[in-house]
Order: structure tokens, then sequence, then C-alpha cells
């Protein structure tokens, strides 16, 4: 039996984004965005409302960067999420993050975080989606396998559960995309 909860922005798996952007004086900020993913081909996409210092910085710079949060980083990744940089202007350097400058885009990458999107605006929607092209994406060794790819597992990313608000790290690989429906015949 199935149980209706009516029109809910329920979505598995919801990343944990955290938005790296620095403001006109090179300051670094972070911000937890809880909704965005892949908009195109080579563009990436974030929700982010006006007021936030986030999309100041953005629209200033004309760049960003999107990191994955990890099951390491889960407490200063939340309190990028909770504490605002137009209340508090240091909460980067409060959640213990230490930028690294991207060499390609004017935004920084979180030494804490191994892996980043490297974005530069494409445009703000009216609605708040804030659209990047996609011109790098940065890996630390560390979370790579043997082959040179990434290793979900070493990433150890986590997901956001919206029902119950906790966050979830991934589980064991259950198959293979565009392989294992083969199998029906």
């Amino acid at each position: 039996m199935r149980k209706n909860f009516g029109a809910k922005s329920w979505l598995y798996p919801m990343p944990v984004l955290i938005v790296g952007t620095y403001d006109e004086k090179g300051t670094p900020n972070a911000m937890n965005a809880a909704w965005g993913g892949i908009y195109d081909t080579n563009q990436l996409m974030v929700c982010l409302a006006d007021d936030h210092k986030t999309t100041e910085n953005i629209k200033k710079a004309g760049a960003f960067t999107v990191s994955f949060a990890t099951a390491k980083t889960v407490v200063p990744c939340d309190y990028v999420g909770i504490v605002s940089a137009n209340d508090v202007p240091d909460k980067f350097e409060r959640a213990g993050f230490h930028a690294l400058k991207s060499a390609h885009v004017n935004a920084p990458l979180i030494a804490e975080l191994p892996m980043a999107v490297e974005c530069k605006l494409l445009k703000f929607n009216e609605d708040g989606i804030c659209i990047g092209e996609i011109v790098n994406i940065s890996v630390d060794e560390s979370i790579m396998d043997e082959k040179g790819k990434v290793d979900a597992k070493k990433l150890d990313p986590i997901i956001y559960d919206g029902v119950t608000h906790t966050y979830w790290n991934f589980g064991e690989r259950v198959g293979r995309a565009f392989s294992d429906g083969k199998k029906i015949k």
C-alpha cells in the first residue's frame, strides 16, 4: 500500500553542494546550496535567492565553484548553510575552510573538499536559477583510483534527505548504468 503526501520538494538523492565565491575584496565565501545539478551537457545550475551574499559575489565576479560535501566535512558544510556571510563575513574561516586559488575561474577551491566544478557565470534566470558553464573539474589525487578516475568511496559524498532533514553517505554499488538493463530480453 502507498501513502500520498501531496506536492513536496522531495527528490532522491539530493547532492549537498557547496558554492564557493570571492567578494569584491577577494574574501572567500562558501554556501550550502540545497538545490542544484547538471543543467546541460557543459552547464551546472544552482538555485540561489537574491539576498544571499553568494549571489551578489557571483554576479560581481562572474564565476563560482561547486564542491561536493563529504562525510568528513558534514559539520562545516552544514554551518555554511545555516550562517549568512551578510551577518558573519568570516564564516568561511570559522568553518575551518582554506581557499585555494583556481587557475580557471575567479572563485576559490576549498582545500577540505576534494572535488569541485569550476564555473563561469552564464546567466541568472528571473526565478533565481544560476547557470554556469563548466570550465574545469578539479579533483584531489587522494580520491582517485589506480586508473586515475574518481573513486566515489574515497570521495565519500553526502546526500541530503529533505524528508527527515538528515545527511547520508552512499552505500555499496548495486549496478552498472547503461549496462545492467541489457539483461532484459
